[in-house]
């Protein structure tokens, strides 16, 4: 099921130590600089790698990115 989460519900999950695979869609040099702790890298150009970077089918995944607004 997709659907979106806020940052204070993130905030609650990572608090709560739920289990869940944490994506950083940014660029390399983005995450390099600043990342949300245990988050990969899977920046949008290299979205083909992410059945090798997420081999759990049943995982929840959070996946993060910029918001420019």
């Amino acid at each position: 099921m997709a659907g979106n989460i806020t940052r204070g519900e993130l905030k609650a999950k990572m608090d709560r130590g739920e289990e869940y695979v944490l994506v950083d869609a940014l660029s390399t040099e983005h995450y390099g600089s600043s990342h949300l702790p245990g988050a990969i890298n899977l920046p949008y150009e290299f979205v083909d790698e992410a059945e090798s970077l997420l081999p759990d089918k049943t995982a929840e995944i959070v996946v993060y990115c910029m918001n420019t607004m």
